[in-house]
């Protein structure tokens, strides 16, 4: 058996308590097989001699292994492992041993049948970004959010906010949101038919594991949210997909799908659909009810960014104009106060909402109540809708700034229609360039921007069409991202 001393690290500098390090350090050689049961250990002072520490740090450490029955101590005999431990064959460390001896992989089997997420790709920190569309986190009102945590702290009941709540989330939350989707969306449901989940991406989740089994057809848009598109495929659906115009998803497409086989569900986005930034029109919303009724299929509404429109006042959801129950209608605040708070919604009809509360309670249980209460007090006070008057008046200037200088610097590259609302771009490459070769030069200038491949499902082709998001940039950061843009541009193109 090797030395003990020779066995053991100790670093100083750590947080560690010497002792719990030379603890440590012990278990785990009993654990790999190097110390075997009734091994001797050395004494005290000698091993506190060969690590150079207090004799009391290694006393300290036999007690603990003592405490925990990794050692037997005979008086006048010795310190020896344990002996009623089973004998363990030394393990050499291997390739598949991490930091500290932690295995980077499984002894079994696991299988890689969940989609890999294409969103949110890292960028280098000191680039700009032109990103996908998300809202500007500097703007956010977290210091309203604050001002209502801190109120709670002096609540003599925020006690019961911290014990276990409804599975649909805060009874206050889902009470502000009826009235809030009343008055900006003519959407009239109470707070029963709402469920608070942490996000769009958990909406889509819980609804698809509920209506989807394995072979049932779900229609999408192509280009279209590729975040969606792998929950389906989880839950084991085919997707059929169709195509989108300046109007929206075609219908005539659906329709055709309809008549060859059984659609369970559709999915889209009428408002500002990602990635084109198309509307829906309201004639062909009438018709999508119409059909869904029609064939008997689920509708999901993905309304994330609805209260970000400035051309007008925005067409009201699908949802507030459904009879027939069709529609599950889904939606976040998190680009309404920043995509890190964590706050989405699902309203169904009771049916359907029942199972979700009970899926809902398997694998999460609920949401954070003191953030759903947070934000229901923001909603109530009216601060949400003053920060979201105050963010599209920001926003609105932001995408009108970068039209500017797309058109002035970039008109003779690229082609794109001014979006309506939203928080990007829809950009077309021109004259042949290749939005990864761009993308590539940009990158080595310092801008980092889309390479054009996760829009089209099952598709690596370079269509030359890119998402560039507006609202994450102030104008002075605009110019210099376009400027960049430019000369990426020009270079790419020789």
């Amino acid at each position: 058996m090797q030395l003990l001393e020779s066995l053991l690290t100790i670093d100083k500098d750590l947080h560690v308590p010497v002792y719990l390090q030379i603890t440590n350090g012990i278990i785990n050689n009993i654990r790999r097989g190097i110390l075997k049961p009734e091994s001797a250990l050395p004494g005290s002072r000698v091993l506190a001699a060969a690590l150079n520490v207090h004799r009391k740090t290694v006393v300290a450490a036999y007690d603990e292994l003592y405490a925990q029955s990794w050692i037997d101590v005979y008086p006048r005999k010795g310190i020896f492992v344990a002996k009623n431990l089973p004998d363990v064959k030394p393990k050499p460390l291997s390739e598949k041993t991490g930091a500290n001896n932690f295995p980077v992989e499984t002894s079994f089997e696991v299988n890689n049948y969940v989609p890999f997420p294409y969103l949110f790709k890292p960028y280098p920190e000191q680039n700009l970004v032109f990103n996908d569309g998300f809202p500007d986190t500097r703007l956010a009102p977290i210091e309203l959010l604050v001002r209502e945590y801190r109120r709670f702290g002096n609540y003599r009941f925020t006690s019961k906010y911290l014990m276990y709540g409804p599975e649909q989330g805060s009874e206050h939350l889902r009470d502000e949101l009826a009235k809030f989707f009343s008055e900006t969306r003519g959407l009239q449901v109470s707070p029963a038919d709402i469920m608070i989940t942490k996000g769009v991406q958990m909406a889509l989740y819980l609804v698809a594991q509920i209506l989807l089994s394995k072979g049932d057809t779900v229609i999408a848009a192509d280009p279209g949210y590729p975040g969606a598109n792998d929950v389906f495929e989880h839950a084991g659906a085919q997707l059929a997909l169709v195509p989108i115009d300046e109007h929206g998803i075609d219908l005539d497409a659906v329709e055709a799908v309809c008549k060859k086989k059984k659609v369970k569900l559709l999915y889209v986005i009428p408002h500002h659909h990602r990635p084109t930034t198309v509307t829906l029109s309201s004639e062909r919303r009438m018709q999508l009810l119409e059909l869904a009724a029609k064939y008997r299929f689920a509708i999901i509404e993905d309304d994330y960014d609805y209260d970000f429109h400035y051309s007008s006042s925005p067409i009201l959801p699908l949802a507030s104009a459904d009879y027939y129950g069709s529609v599950i209608y889904v939606g976040s605040f998190c680009k309404t106060i920043a995509p890190g708070i964590r706050i989405g919604f699902v309203v169904a009809p009771q049916n359907l909402m029942e199972q979700l509360k009970r899926l809902r309670r398997m694998i999460d249980r609920q949401g954070e109540q003191l953030l759903e209460e947070a934000m229901a007090n923001l909603l109530k006070n009216g601060d949400i809708g003053r920060h979201l008057k105050k963010a599209n008046k920001i926003y609105h200037e932001r995408r009108d700034a970068l039209c500017n200088l797309l058109h002035e610097h970039l008109g003779e590259h690229i082609s794109f229609k001014i979006p309506d609302g939203g928080f990007a771009i829809w950009v077309q490459y021109l004259n042949g360039l290749r939005a990864a070769t761009v993308s590539e030069k940009a990158g080595e200038m310092g801008l980092s921007v889309s390479d054009g491949c996760d829009y089209w499902f099952d598709d690596d082709n370079d269509h030359g069409f890119i998402r560039l998001g507006f609202a994450s940039l102030n104008l002075k950061e605009q110019e210099d991202a376009v400027e960049i843009l430019g000369r990426a541009v020009r270079k790419a193109g020789v």
